[in-house]
């Protein structure tokens, strides 16, 4: 057995279909930039999951999904309301201040890293609209899986929907691990990011088994309009644009972004399941997605990463991160060291 890595979803390999996309398309000459047949089929897939006509911008990574998508709904002067755990405030170095020339980030209290619906709302109406001696509200971002492994309930997401019209301003979703949170939900794409008047979503696909491709999708055709423009500027423009429209148009196709979001959500439960028979290991978070943020001995720890096992030191714990490739060999494997070293710890 190859060791096993639970440090992220990102260390995973790309899923097959994905490569046979790949090998599908990389044959003769396409048109660059976008004009290839393979781009224009990607924009009809969409539009056709979300049930509404979508303009698709394909990029390179999920920081330049969320700082491009918020700089063409933000002004230099706008803020941005986010969750204090929001990964445009704690993992990309302040590449959404820096592509919206300076827009401000108020960070709302959260619960698993889901905002507090009342305190959002209450953050905006006392953020001093109209005033100009302060920054102007202008963007509220959600994210579907928070950095904590939280999802959102469908009546939350709803509620904030709600507050965003209210207040009249935009409304973006980092949408990274979109597919295991609407697996948790039960729900759909359509559901969760149209029917709640979404106005931009990074499209995450890599975390889930894409090999080097996310996506910008807009509902608005003004925003699209504008971001054009704006993930030119930024460098995401793809000369040879039909390889990653390959594989987020695979990623879609007949449901398999939720196939493998399932396989990830089933092994972490496994996992979860598995890892709670060892003595004083607990999780520090409901297992909602494919995360697991848990509580244990430093000498289970250390052995795990002495066995070579993948996992990341997270706040007196450890974070595992389960990937569609996870098989349940590989996550047996993983609780059984672990027992081995919760007995050597309790004795």
């Amino acid at each position: 057995m190859l060791p096993v890595n639970l440090y992220s979803d990102n260390v995973a390999p790309a899923a097959p279909e994905i490569m046979a996309a790949l090998a599908r398309v990389n044959v003769g000459p396409a048109q660059p930039y976008g004009q290839d047949p393979e781009t224009k089929a990607l924009k009809s897939a969409l539009s056709d999951l979300f049930g509404a006509e979508v303009w698709v911008f394909p990029v390179s990574t999920g920081t330049a999904a969320n700082a491009v998508s918020l700089s063409a709904m933000t002004p230099p002067f706008g803020v941005i309301f986010c969750s204090e755990l929001g990964h445009i405030e704690t993992s990309e170095v302040g590449a959404a201040q820096l592509f919206t020339g300076g827009a401000k980030l108020t960070l709302i209290r959260h619960k698993s890293g889901k905002m507090d619906v009342d305190a959002l709302d209450e953050a905006i109406r006392t953020a001093g609209k109209g005033m100009q001696h302060r920054s102007q509200p202008a963007v509220v971002n959600l994210t579907i899986a928070t950095e904590r492994g939280g999802v959102y309930p469908v009546r939350d997401l709803e509620r904030i929907a709600e507050v965003v019209k209210r207040h009249e301003l935009k409304f973006h979703m980092d949408g990274a691990r979109m597919a295991n949170a609407l697996v948790t939900l039960g729900t759909s794409a359509k559901d969760v990011a149209t029917r709640l008047g979404v106005d931009v979503l990074s499209f995450g696909a890599t975390k889930n088994g894409t090999l080097n491709a996310e996506a910008i999708i807009v509902f608005r055709r003004e925003i699209a309009e504008e971001m054009r423009y704006r993930v030119r500027r930024a460098g995401q423009v793809w000369s040879k644009m039909r390889y990653a429209s390959a594989q987020l148009r695979a990623y879609v196709e007949n449901g398999l972004w939720l196939k493998l979001a399932a396989q990830a959500n089933r092994a972490a439960k496994r996992l979860s399941d598995g890892l709670l028979q060892v003595p004083e290991v607990r999780m520090l978070e409901p297992v909602e997605i494919n995360q697991l943020f848990v509580g244990m001995p430093e000498r289970v720890i250390a052995g795990l990463e002495a066995d070579g096992i993948g996992l990341g030191r997270r706040d007196g714990g450890v974070r595992m991160v389960t990937a569609w490739s996870n098989t349940d060999e590989e996550i047996d494997h993983v609780i059984a060291r672990a027992k081995i070293h919760g007995a050597r710890a309790a004795a």
